[in-house]
């Protein structure tokens, strides 16, 4: 079925993620690049936040027929540096256990559920495969975006 892949990439993303989160020096964890963008611990408290948004979308497309959904940007939607006031060790436990309830889940939908659709402001066809389709991408996205950071030439090695 289409849908192993993406189920086994969520499963699986938070392996990646974690053990490159706490490579890093300590540190770095806070530090942002000199480009302004995001630091490692908001890269990944980002991670943490975003499975309960997509955990209420998916209780939305699967309780109305074509729901509204919008966009989430946190750079509109959220004030700068607000992961930064969000605990790691917290932040990182709690994607691991939502990211298993969340995987638990996805297992037990039909073929119907996971063509399900919503009306998305960004994007001309939204349906749940290509809601956590996305997901899965997006978390990969930010473990590529946290290891640049963990092995930026300017700063302190991983620790082994």
């Amino acid at each position: 079925m289409v849908t192993e892949p993406i189920v086994h990439a969520l499963e699986r993303a938070p392996e990646l993620v974690v053990p490159l989160v706490r490579a890093a020096e300590p540190s770095i964890l806070k530090r942002r690049p000199p480009n302004g963008k995001w630091s490692i611990h908001e890269h990944a408290c980002h991670l943490a936040e975003v499975d309960a948004l997509m955990t209420r979308r998916l209780d939305l497309v699967l309780a109305e027929e074509h729901p509204r959904i919008r966009s989430f940007d946190p750079g509109r939607d959220e004030p700068d540096g607000r992961l930064l006031s969000l605990g790691l060790d917290d932040a990182l436990a709690r994607y691991v256990h939502d990211r298993g309830r969340l995987v638990q889940r996805l297992r037990h939908l039909g073929l119907h559920d996971w063509q399900r659709t919503a009306i998305h402001d960004e994007y001309n066809s939204y349906s749940v495969l290509a809601m956590f389709r996305h997901l899965a991408l997006h978390d990969f996205f930010h473990a590529y975006r946290i290891e640049e950071l963990v092995l930026r030439k300017d700063w302190p090695p991983p620790r082994a």
